[in-house]
């Protein structure tokens, strides 16, 4: 039986998948390379670029045109800028994948190369390679961007140093691939004391080439794989909940149909149909387990150019302080949305986002479901925001000071203590954007054979209070009535430091135009 793949490259006999050659568009890849083109390949980790590459190295080597080799330089990056042993590693992992191939002629001759040539020896091994190759060579190199400083300018100023040569005395064509593109590099040279741009390192470049996630077609297309091979059905709210929560992003996607098929192993009974709770359940899990490719993306909000877009998505206040290059590189790392509005690209990880940076704040707080809790299992939010807002009027200052996050320090407290409640039963969905000066939370609560949904919306005292309130009202109402939720909260979070708590906190209820009933609270 084939199975969801969320580690390493596809393997078709064994994996559901969608054809690698497919997704990249192959008119224009052969276009290139029958051009003797040096090209980028660049895309989010675990997107499919490696499965990408092999697939075009089997498909050139099978029309016998041309030597191709496939080559992961990841080895080398813990020699950091040891250039001579860098390429050491190179020239051999090279010639290994050569030999895979049938071609031993680096294998003989590599170690000679580098005694003589030192830290340049792959540019004169890639000619002497290339001229001895009965076809011309194909180079397809992975992990580009895992080399640092030196180690990676030397192997782009080398590669640039033959292009002329090509395709007699050097590659004919080049694929460069990684997570960013050549262009967006900004490499430390510590020989140079200076940084030094991608581009001009590697200015051969003919084009840059992105690998998408798959489209909603494709989601449908790879779980249909699945129904056809053990007859076990999604049900549309099923397939429409993968396409929602993944937005289509190759791991997530794999992610939640193994977690929802083989949860009991391959033996796992057939005949009841994945249904939609299953997706939830699914990703919930996979939260939970804080699996390595969402604790990877989640260690990335450690850094200070991720922090900068992050932060006003997750406080939905205008602020411009990242730039245009702190754009592009989240975007590269499959965070942010490609296209706009500016967003989380996907559910699964606006729901990551939040938890990862209240994880410590969840684990101190001493709240427990029980509180707030019915005899009948209602679940009372007032109740809760009662007790939320007296906390966060006693502790905030100390809280808040604790996110790295600071400026969206109330809304990341509110979720935590929101999340510490909920996770006994229910689940929390999350909706922030720049600009917004809100945050739409909706608390989905099971009470029997009914759930219950309530919208908290957070705002950002921008305006005078009437204002903000009023305007905070009719967009409750309008979330409230897209969700189909029976209770809306908004809160009003006054960041004002030189208002008395007297004045900011305050409880009251007003009716929206088309309504209904919200509750109001101040802080």
């Amino acid at each position: 039986m084939r199975f969801f793949n969320t580690s390493g490259p596809i393997k078709p006999a064994r994996h559901y998948c969608i054809s690698p050659l497919e997704r990249l568009g192959m008119a224009e890849v052969l276009g290139l390379v029958r051009d003797e083109k040096y090209f980028v390949l660049h895309a989010p980790r675990q997107t499919g670029k490696t499965s990408v590459l092999l697939a075009l190295r089997d498909l050139l080597n099978a029309e016998g045109a041309y030597c191709c080799v496939y080559v992961n330089i990841e080895g080398a990056q813990a020699l950091r800028e040891d250039v001579e042993q860098a390429m050491r590693v190179i020239l051999g992992e090279l010639a290994s994948r050569a030999r895979l191939i049938g071609d031993d002629f680096l294998s003989k001759a590599w170690s000679d190369i580098f005694a003589e040539f030192g830290p340049g020896a792959l540019r004169e091994a890639l000619t002497r390679w290339s001229e001895a190759a009965p076809k011309p060579l194909v180079l397809l190199i992975d992990e580009i961007d895992a080399l640092v400083g030196d180690s990676l300018l030397s192997v782009l100023r080398q590669l640039r140093t033959g292009y002329d040569l090509r395709p007699a005395s050097f590659p004919q064509s080049a694929v460069l691939c990684g997570v960013r593109d050549v262009r967006d590099y900004r490499i430390h040279s510590r020989s140079a004391n200076a940084v030094i741009a991608g581009g001009s390192a590697f200015n051969i470049k003919a084009r840059s080439l992105r690998l998408g996630d798959f489209s909603r077609e494709e989601v449908y297309a790879l779980l249909a794989q699945h129904t056809e091979e053990t007859g076990q059905v999604f049900t549309p709210e099923a397939l429409d909940a993968v396409w929602k929560q993944t937005q289509g992003q190759p791991w997530l996607v794999n992610a939640l149909a193994d977690e929802t098929c083989f949860r009991g192993g391959a033996d796992a009974p057939r005949d009841r149909p994945i249904t939609a709770d299953a997706v939830r359940q699914a990703q919930e899990q996979l939260i939970l387990r804080r699996e390595t490719h969402l604790d990877q993306l989640a260690d990335k909000l450690q850094e200070n150019r991720v922090r900068r877009v992050v932060e006003p998505l997750l406080s939905g206040v205008e602020q411009s302080a990242f730039s245009a290059r702190d754009l592009e590189y989240v975007r590269d790392l499959g965070l942010i949305a490609r296209d706009d509005p500016l967003r989380i690209a996907n559910p699964i990880y606006a729901e990551v986002v939040p938890r990862e940076l209240t994880y410590a704040a969840q684990s101190g707080l001493v709240q427990d479901t029980a509180w707030y809790v019915d005899a009948d299992g209602q679940l009372n939010v007032v109740e809760l925001m009662t007790a939320f807002q007296s906390f966060f009027r006693e502790h905030s200052e100390h809280w808040v000071e604790r996110f790295q996050y600071k400026e969206a320090g109330p809304q990341l407290l509110l979720q935590a203590f929101l999340q510490r409640i909920v996770n006994s039963g229910g689940r929390i969905e999350r909706e922030y954007g720049l600009g917004r000066w809100r945050t739409d939370l909706l608390v989905v609560w099971p009470q029997g054979e009914r759930t219950r949904r309530i919208v908290i919306e957070c705002k950002v005292l921008h305006k005078s209070l009437e204002q903000t309130v009023a305007e905070g009202v009719e967009q409750t109402a309008s979330y409230m009535d897209r969700c189909a939720a029976e209770a809306g909260h908004l809160v009003i979070f006054d960041r004002g430091v030189d208002r008395r708590w007297e004045d900011k906190v305050f409880h009251c209820r007003r009716v929206a135009a088309s309504g209904v009933e919200i509750d109001i609270w101040g802080m």
